[in-house]
């Protein structure tokens, strides 16, 4: 039954065991399954034997997934692909893999299950969970959580960026900065519709470190610097154009200040600032940002924030919000220029 159609405690009750699904979807990520069954259905048992875990448990695990539409059974005990379980290999245009992965990750469920600590407290959970005051701290100690961060964030930043590229007239810049911009997915997607345009990758240089194998493979190397820095320290000077792209929502306004304000400071004489962020909506309609947000106040005390929110912040910061460009993502690209 559509979902729409069932009476309300049914429909309830969905959203309850909804955490039951992500773990089989966590679980198949893990195991490869999506990539294993991409040339055609494969038996589950050899599936089991490759991944060497228990048949029968890895059926019903299968078997959960193909009635949310995650991958079909063919047959009786045969496993394939479908639209939705393709979104899980590993090399797929748009590959979710990689976030189903960090979803998976201790840091992650121990944050979600601290939900109503973070209501109480008004704290993000690592403070009390590792005794840190944000996320990207805890990843200083946690390089192989902070390797999934950072494959998921690329993953799903390929979502939205190619979006945004599309949403927006870059014409007439001459040098781009992307701030806390990762593996320069956003980057390189902008450099490769705009052949005149130079690039700065600016993150911290664990980020960037490996960032120029994708560059590379991109075919904008050559037009783009690759910066390590702290960009609550300072920002690439002197750019006409500088991006932001699922960045502020990850911090408090008072920490967004300070990084807006360093572009201030930085941009150059008639430049524009570029902020890539879901916008919530008012009313009580579908909204992933609303539903994101909750994840930003478990993660680290940031925020996904409305039309008047980014306003008021940007104007503080010295900016005055010009335009505001939807795109086929979640997110809106917002144009600022200096006020």
């Amino acid at each position: 039954m559509h979902e729409q159609s069932l009476p309300p405690p049914a429909r309830v009750l969905q959203m309850i065991t909804a955490s039951w699904i992500a773990q089989a979807i966590v679980t198949a990520a893990k195991l490869d399954i999506a990539d294993r069954v991409k040339d055609g259905p494969v038996a589950v048992e050899a599936l089991a034997e490759a991944t060497g875990v228990h048949a029968p448990s890895l059926y019903r695990v299968l078997r959960a997934l193909t009635a949310v539409g995650v991958f079909a059974e063919t047959e009786p005990g045969r496993f394939g692909l479908t639209p939705l379980a393709d979104c899980l290999r590993s090399d797929a245009p748009g590959s979710l893999r990689a976030y189903a992965l960090m979803t998976g990750d201790a840091w992650c469920q121990h944050s979600v299950i601290d939900l109503l600590r973070c209501v109480e407290t008004g704290k993000p959970a690592p403070t009390r969970l590792y005794g840190v005051d944000n996320l990207f701290q805890y990843f200083e100690t946690a390089p192989e959580a902070a390797a999934h961060f950072n494959d998921a964030m690329t993953s799903f930043a390929t979502q939205i960026h190619r979006e945004a590229a599309a949403a927006y007239d870059f014409s007439g810049v001459r040098r781009l900065v992307d701030v806390g911009g990762g593996h320069g997915a956003l980057l390189a997607s902008v450099l490769s519709r705009y052949p005149e345009m130079r690039g700065v990758l600016f993150d911290l240089p664990r980020v960037v470190r490996d960032a120029q194998a994708s560059l590379e493979r991109a075919g904008v190397a050559a037009r783009c610097e690759v910066a390590g820095g702290d960009f609550f320290r300072s920002v690439p000077e002197g750019a006409d154009a500088y991006i932001l792209s699922a960045i502020l929502h990850d911090w408090s306004d008072e920490e967004s200040l300070v990084l807006l304000r360093n572009i201030r400071r930085a941009i150059a004489d008639g430049g524009r600032l570029l902020v890539v962020e879901a916008v919530i909506q008012p009313g009580n309609g579908p909204d992933f940002g609303k539903v994101f947000d909750l994840a930003m106040l478990v993660a680290g005390g940031g925020r996904e924030r409305t039309e008047a929110e980014f306003r008021a912040l940007l104007a503080a910061a010295g900016f005055r919000l010009s335009r505001m460009f939807p795109t086929a993502s979640p997110t809106t690209v917002i144009e600022a220029v200096p006020a």
